[in-house]
Order: C-alpha cells, then sequence, then structure tokens
C-alpha cells in the first residue's frame, strides 16, 4: 500500500484553476529533490450545476465543502491542511515550497516587492478574474442576452488590461515585476490568454500584453500546467 501524496489539488480546466497546476509545475521542475512535488495527486471536479447530487466529484458535495465551504475550485489539501481561494493557495504553496524564492519574495527581508507582487494579486483577484468572468457569462452562458450586462463587463476587462499594457510597456518589463516570473504572473496570465474570446485582439489593443502571454505559455512548466487536469 502507498503512501497517501502530501498534496492533493482539486481542480477543473477553468482560468481559476490553472494558476495552481501551472505553480506546481514550475514547484516541480525549479525543486526537483522534494518529495512532495514529485507526485502530487490531482481530482477533477465538475463544477456543473446539472451535477449536482449526480456524481461525487462536484464542488456542491458535502465532502468536498469539508475541503472548501465556498464550493468551488481550486482548493488544496497540503499534509492534512485545507486551503482554499486561488491566491490564497498560490500564497500557502509559495511560503512552504518556494524556498528560495525563485516565484515569490520574503515578506519581511524583501517587504517592498512582496508588497508590489501582492498588489498585482490582489489586481487580478478582485478586477480582471471577476470582471473577465462576467463578461464570459453575459457573452456565452446567459439564459437571454443582456446587451448593457455584456458590453458593460467587456468595456471593463478591457479597462483592466489597458492598466496591465501600461505597466508591462513601462520600463519594457518581460513579466509584471520585471525580468522575474512570479505569483502576480501565473495568477492573472490564464484568464488574460483567455481574452481574444471576448473579441479582444491582443495584436492590435494590447501588443504588450500578447508578448507576455506568448513569453509565458512557451514556457514548458506552464504548459503542463495548462494540461492539468487531464
Amino acid at each position: 500500500m502507498t503512501d497517501k501524496p502530501a498534496i492533493t489539488l482539486y481542480t477543473a480546466g477553468t482560468a481559476n484553476g490553472y494558476p495552481i497546476s501551472i505553480f506546481l509545475e514550475a514547484l516541480k521542475a525549479a525543486y526537483p529533490d522534494n518529495p512532495d512535488l514529485k507526485s502530487y495527486e490531482v481530482v477533477k471536479l465538475s463544477i456543473s450545476d446539472a451535477d449536482i447530487g449526480k456524481i461525487h466529484n462536484q464542488v456542491k458535495s458535502p465532502w468536498f465543502l469539508e475541503i472548501n465551504p465556498n464550493g468551488r475550485i481550486p482548493a488544496v489539501t497540503v499534509h492534512g491542511f485545507n486551503v482554499f481561494e486561488t491566491s490564497a493557495i498560490l500564497l500557502y504553496l509559495a511560503e512552504v515550497y518556494d524556498t528560495k524564492r525563485l516565484f515569490s519574495y520574503h515578506p519581511v527581508n524583501d517587504l517592498k516587492a512582496y508588497s508590489e507582487m501582492l498588489q498585482w494579486i490582489f489586481f487580478a483577484h478582485g478586477g480582471i478574474g471577476p470582471m473577465q468572468g462576467q463578461a464570459n457569462h453575459f457573452t456565452f452562458a446567459a439564459p437571454e442576452k443582456i446587451e448593457y450586462g455584456q458590453k458593460r463587463y467587456i468595456n471593463e476587462t478591457r479597462r483592466l488590461y489597458g492598466v496591465l499594457e501600461g505597466h508591462l510597456k513601462k520600463g519594457d518589463k518581460d513579466f509584471i515585476l520585471g525580468d522575474k516570473f512570479t505569483l502576480a504572473d501565473i495568477k492573472t496570465f490564464p484568464w488574460v490568454r483567455r481574452g481574444s474570446r471576448l473579441g479582444i485582439d491582443f495584436a492590435s489593443e494590447f501588443p504588450t500584453i500578447k508578448a507576455w502571454i506568448d513569453r509565458i505559455e512557451a514556457r514548458p512548466d506552464v504548459q503542463e500546467g495548462l494540461k492539468i487536469p487531464a
């Protein structure tokens, strides 16, 4: 009988789920000798309301609500400790596993850089994610077409992209915090890479963001993370 993996990731193939699988793959590549990261467990969950009460691995199932009382993906269990919310998970995994601060900053010894990283994580968590999520809903999922809702959230997504575009352009940054690929990029990228679904033309509207997306998508750890869950 094999021991249970130290890390279990509960996820689905969404812009909220991908940051965690990308970060775990980045950590696995950066810290190849860490046994926790070599073979973490992935549990694929349904986020469809139609599956409530019908399948075991559904986000509103009682067993999963014990892990995440909000009934959303992603969540992780690390050595028996449960963490939910994408940004909270990223920060927790960084504190436990990113011992060389390859993707993060020390919250005391490098406070200003740590704060700047948090600011951009929260910008994505409270801005891009919710606004683009609503744009997706009114464009693709709403049972009736509500033009005001669709335009309002697409326009707000564009505005937020403009903020990111201006930030990346200033100082000719490769990544959000300069030349270092950090949790801020990992959190933001999975949402922004899907912006073209809303009719946003990155090449003409946000060329600096397009170069940033291409740069991140070329990373092997990101490519592996985007394959999870299979």
